[in-house]
């Protein structure tokens, strides 16, 4: 806090008031910067598992083997070496996380396995995120189903779910999903404008759960190498109404068979996941299209994307969504669900689409 400069009696001249006033000026002056100056802290070097603060940003060190060796520094930035480690996660950032903008700068030069991505938890549901801005020799979505894209920030992004059974978490040993957006032009400074991914996420039935902490986080498995990185917060981008009425739904009309349907089917102990690749065969374009089928007995849906599905069990119709309402000629769209199940995981069965068979 600055001092209190006393006020100056009545009856001394102008002079004295202007040199009065300008050093009161120039102590605040001074007490701010010896203020600012005691606040920040020393750089320090972490190479054992831990979370804190430091120098205002929260932060979280964690390996299960190796050498890493983690420098926090002014502000946001931290610095990593690694080499010789199984798996580790350092990086800066924010506990609890948000849908708040952030900046980074930095390098990042893995050998062999890294991730340099905006890393975070959520609880109830248990979700572990990942914004991927950059990787080295492994693609994290390697193996895993593509559910759709989000083009932001001079990029489009590949989003992917992921399985992780009886695996560490932030609540101990769990089974829960990893949500992912994979960039496809790998950058190592920008800015991510994080309600972006959330959005698209949340559109296609990956939904987060209450912030736990948030990370730009450096990653490296089974290999070595190196990163300098700097993240701060940005400015939120201004929640804006769309200045003309969204595009509407046309209703279908008549019936095709210029289509095939094809099913990957991921199914665990009472669940399954569903994804539904709609292919147009024909000339002409399939504009507002409902497809129907049959759920096997026994299962429920409990989420879908890209498409509306009604009802959950039984007899379904899923009608299509804004974003993927027209299927060109030789073009697809893949839609997809999440269900319980009593013991059958069989495929869906009987598809039509806009009242026409679909093989």
């Amino acid at each position: 806090m600055d001092p209190t400069v006393p006020r100056q009696r009545r009856g001394h001249t102008r002079a004295r008031l202007l040199v009065s006033a300008a050093s009161a000026v120039l102590l605040a002056a001074t007490s701010i910067a010896v203020a600012g100056t005691a606040h920040a802290e020393a750089d320090r070097t972490v190479t054992s598992n831990t979370t804190g603060t430091h120098n205002g940003y929260f932060f979280s060190y964690w390996k299960d083997s190796g050498n890493v060796t983690m420098t926090l520094g002014a502000g946001g930035s931290y610095s990593v070496q690694w080499s010789n480690m199984n798996n580790m996660v350092v990086g800066k950032g924010w506990n609890p996380g948000s849908t708040h903008t952030v900046n980074y700068s930095g390098t990042f030069s893995p050998n062999g396995n890294g991730y340099l991505s905006l890393y975070g938890w959520t609880t109830n549901p248990l979700i572990e995120y990942y914004i991927v801005e950059n990787f080295g020799s492994y693609n994290p979505s390697s193996g895993a189903t593509r559910l759709g894209s989000v083009t932001t920030d001079g990029s489009t992004y590949d989003i992917y779910r992921t399985q992780r059974v009886n695996q560490p978490s932030i609540i101990g040993t769990a089974t829960f999903y990893q949500y992912w957006s994979v960039r496809q032009s790998h950058r190592n400074s920008g800015t991510i404008t994080v309600a972006n991914h959330f959005n698209a996420w949340r559109n296609l039935g990956l939904n987060l759960g209450t912030f736990n902490y948030q990370i730009l986080a450096t990653e490296g498995y089974q290999s070595s190498g190196s990163s300098n990185v700097t993240v701060s917060e940005g400015s939120s981008p201004p929640t804006t109404q769309p200045t003309t009425p969204p595009p509407t739904t046309t209703p279908p009309t008549g019936g095709t068979s210029s289509c095939k349907v094809t099913n990957s089917v991921n199914a665990w102990n009472t669940g399954l996941t569903d994804n539904i690749t709609i292919a147009n065969t024909g000339s002409t374009a399939i504009n507002g299209w409902q497809l129907k089928f049959n759920l096997a007995s026994g299962q429920t849906i409990t989420s879908g994307w890209s498409a509306t599905y009604s009802p959950t069990s039984g007899a379904v119709t899923a009608t299509n969504v804004s974003y993927n309402g027209s299927i060109p000629p030789g073009g697809s769209t893949t839609i997809g669900f999440q269900a319980t199940h009593s013991g059958n995981n069989a495929a869906p069965t009987g598809f039509t689409l806009n009242g026409a068979a679909c093989g």
